[in-house]
């Protein structure tokens, strides 16, 4: 639940962030009969999400057991492609997303109403996807429907409070020092995600060294304890994990943090407060 309830949090805010630059754009340039195809972009792109978890719900259901590891092994490696990009990409562009986004918003404006929700469904749409994707991949991964769904909601239902706080220009935070901790998270979540994912593709017979095991400490760490269960819940620990899975895991989370660890290029970029990468304080007025 915790774990899912930071991807929600993280993407969340992503998307909640965009839509406070996108607003807030259009507002201060007195462009608020815009606004409407801004939203129907908005709720276009969840819609699609949604959609889009509830068909890897039924594909994965109408399938065999084996079909379903190998579907459910080969999705995880995806989502763990995407939330790898992700975090990386936040972290470059969190000090410019404003400029960014608002370059995008003038050239909507100027092609017309289309452009505007395109612009608007492409920006909360893709935070939308990975999310379904990644928390489809946790609920195979912990075997459990609720607490990451659950997780998730909460996640998502604070980050639209605080994006809704940005807005209103009532909250501060230096956001390249969040996405640098919250991406440090996600990585090691990422990575068990992707050890469980080689786990599902070998019990479907895809890769080798299914009984092969690196070590099992079932004995210390009963599955089905508070304890067992609290570490598959946020890192995807698994007590017994076969050779190929840790080869993945340490291949995988030790070149990442390294690279997500240096330390950024010093560039004359503005300060990465919500002040200079949103500049929505005054939106509300």
């Amino acid at each position: 639940m915790i774990a899912n309830y930071l991807i929600g949090l993280r993407e969340g805010l992503e998307a909640s962030l965009v839509v406070s630059i996108l607003v807030a754009y259009l507002v201060k340039m007195g462009r608020r009969d815009r606004l409407a195809p801004v939203w129907v972009g908005v709720l276009g792109a969840v819609a699609v999400s949604l959609l889009f978890g509830a068909l890897l719900t039924f594909s994965s259901n109408q399938m065999s057991f084996r079909a379903q590891e190998a579907f459910g092994g080969s999705l995880s490696i995806v989502a763990v492609g995407f939330v790898t990009w992700m975090v990386f990409w936040m972290r470059r562009t969190a000090r410019s997303l404003s400029s960014e986004l608002r370059g995008r918003m003038d050239a909507a404006l100027a092609m017309g109403t289309g452009a505007l929700v395109l612009t608007a469904f492409i920006a909360v749409g893709r935070e939308g996807l990975e999310t379904s994707l990644f928390i489809w991949s946790a609920i195979q991964a912990t075997g459990q429907n609720t607490q990451p769904v659950l997780g998730a909601a909460l996640g998502l239902l604070t980050s639209v409070v605080i994006g809704y706080l940005f807005y209103k220009g009532a909250l501060r935070i230096n956001l390249a020092k969040f996405f640098l901790w919250t991406g440090a998270v996600l990585i090691v979540v990422a990575a068990g995600v992707l050890a469980y994912g080689v786990h599902d593709l070998q019990e479907a017979g895809v890769l080798p060294g299914l009984n092969n095991l690196a070590f099992d400490v079932s004995g210390a760490v009963p599955p089905d304890s508070w304890y067992g269960t609290l570490l598959r819940g946020t890192v995807n620990f698994t007590p017994a994990t076969t050779w190929l899975q840790a080869i993945a895991w340490l291949v995988y989370i030790v070149p990442v943090f390294v690279l997500f660890l240096r330390p950024a290029r010093t560039t004359a970029a503005p300060s990465p407060s919500v002040r200079s990468a949103a500049s929505v304080p005054a939106a509300g007025h």
